[in-house]
């Protein structure tokens, strides 16, 4: 499987998207939106903000856990990362959103 954006609807009537790596890995999820055609303008902002590292901040939680978001030119965050247990993961993350966002096609579940 290639990498690829899926939209759903969650349980609270919310659309989300999130960037699944070739390995069907979760590398990137959105907050919800109250439309579809939120989460789509959702996906087209990662794709235009993805490929630059200046939109990336990294991140560790209060467990001292690492993850990372994207935001936009806005600075308004567009996704949040899963959890790494090292930096090392995290920028292996952050390496997958690049080369994965700009080109990933759109599926609808």
């Amino acid at each position: 499987m290639s990498a690829r954006y899926e939209i759903y609807l969650g349980s609270n009537n919310q659309y989300y998207f999130r960037l699944k790596a070739g390995n069907s890995e979760i590398i990137l999820q959105s907050e919800g939106y109250v439309s579809r055609q939120g989460a789509e303008n959702g996906v087209q902002s990662v794709r235009q903000h993805s490929p630059h590292d200046r939109f990336y901040s990294r991140e560790t939680s209060l467990n001292y856990q690492y993850y990372f978001t994207l935001h936009a030119i806005n600075s308004q965050v567009i996704g949040t990362s899963e959890m790494y247990t090292s930096t090392t993961g995290r920028e292996i993350g952050i390496e997958s959103v690049k080369r994965n966002g700009p080109t990933a096609p759109l599926h609808h579940i």
